[in-house]
């Protein structure tokens, strides 16, 4: 059975794919993502690329580092190393859909989005249960908690992500239609079901456990915050308190905006696929699926906005800094304006002794 939205390809220009379904086929018009993509890749890429090259530069010069400057300083590391990757994507999709890169470029592509997006969630979630053991159980996490065990927990972290992420790169391919070289996001078509099953694996072990983690560890941290504190809290309490609260509402923004939307929509994109469910609801869910995927990278433009609020000494550094380059900046045009009046001195002086030689030769 065929079932066919749309006529040809040839008449819209490469606007419609055209994708078999197993025994179905249909034509998904995107011409929606040819503006969208290229337009939101590169919002990020600029904004991504700054903030985050900022961060790890902050990060650097603040050691030594205590447990949560390390997890936040593997986070930036993750988006920066993503958003550098963006430029390829931007290209192939301004150029509708066209990659000329090769097979590997393709892989390692789709790799960075996946292990930047399974990396941020896992340390997100550290940063999460560390801010935990700091509220609830403050003396454990002072003599348990060192910054070389959050070295260890993050270098497991991408190791996990790591292997978790090797089949992907087998599964993702390149494939060629119409004098057109595309860079899939997922499979080829007859190993589809067997993608499916991986990702599905992968999405319960790198998102749905850690989300869970962290709304176990976000639920315990206000119920500890909401209980009455003696009047005499020392103002270190007061601000660590804040620094969680901070910390809950950006996280929570985090997971709302760019990891819940993007994880429900492949989902039900892959659903409707693999059930070969009407044209018509296919072409709807793959919109609002593509749509949510630029939603996905957005966490790398939220994440510095997390280490500004909630980062340990991150804000007062970074003040200091800004603060320190206002100071050279101002005592420089000082220093030139005082310089300015001394050498019209020196002009009036040297034009003075040579109107009294003038008087003397006469």
């Amino acid at each position: 059975m065929e079932m066919v939205i749309s006529s040809s390809p040839s008449k819209h220009n490469q606007s419609a794919v055209f994708t078999s379904i197993f025994n179905s086929s249909c034509y998904f018009d995107e011409e929606f993502k040819y503006i969208l993509l290229p337009v939101s890749y590169s919002l990020v890429f600029v904004v991504g690329f700054v903030l985050n090259a900022m961060a790890l530069w902050m990060f650097i010069k603040m050691r030594p580092w205590n447990p949560s400057t390390v997890y936040m300083f593997h986070l930036a590391l993750s988006d920066f190393l993503y958003v550098l990757s963006l430029p390829t994507l931007i290209y192939y999709y301004a150029n509708r859909s066209h990659w000329p890169f090769g097979v590997a470029a393709c892989k390692i592509v789709r790799f960075l989005f996946y292990a930047n997006l399974y990396c941020s969630i896992l340390l997100l979630t550290c940063i999460s249960v560390h801010r935990y053991l700091g509220i609830c159980h403050p003396i454990k996490a002072l003599t348990l908690v060192k910054s070389r065990h959050a070295h260890l927990v993050c270098g497991l972290v991408w190791a996990v992500v790591t292997v978790c992420l090797v089949p992907n790169l087998i599964f993702v391919t390149i494939s060629t239609r119409d004098n057109y070289t595309l860079c899939h996001d997922t499979t080829s078509q007859n190993a589809f079901r067997r993608y499916v099953d991986y990702s599905s694996v992968v999405m319960v072990l790198l998102f749905v456990i850690p989300f869970l983690v962290i709304m176990v560890s976000y639920c315990l941290m206000a119920r500890a915050l909401c209980q009455k504190r003696p009047v005499s809290t020392s103002r270190q309490g007061a601000a660590s308190r804040q620094k969680s609260i901070k910390l809950i509402i950006v996280v929570l923004v985090v997971f709302a905006v760019s990891f819940v939307p993007f994880h429900i929509t492949r989902t039900a994109y892959y659903i409707t696929r693999v059930l070969n469910l009407p044209c018509d609801l296919l072409n709807i869910v793959n919109f609002t699926y593509k749509i949510t995927r630029p939603l996905a990278s957005i966490n790398s433009c939220i994440d510095p906005i997390l280490y500004f609020l909630a980062g340990d000494h991150y804000r007062s550094k970074m003040i200091s800094v800004l603060t320190r380059k206002r100071q050279t900046t101002s005592s420089q045009t000082l220093e030139e304006a005082q310089i300015q009046p001394n050498n019209n001195t020196g002009i009036a002086l040297v034009y003075k002794n040579t109107k009294a030689r003038e008087k003397d030769e006469r």
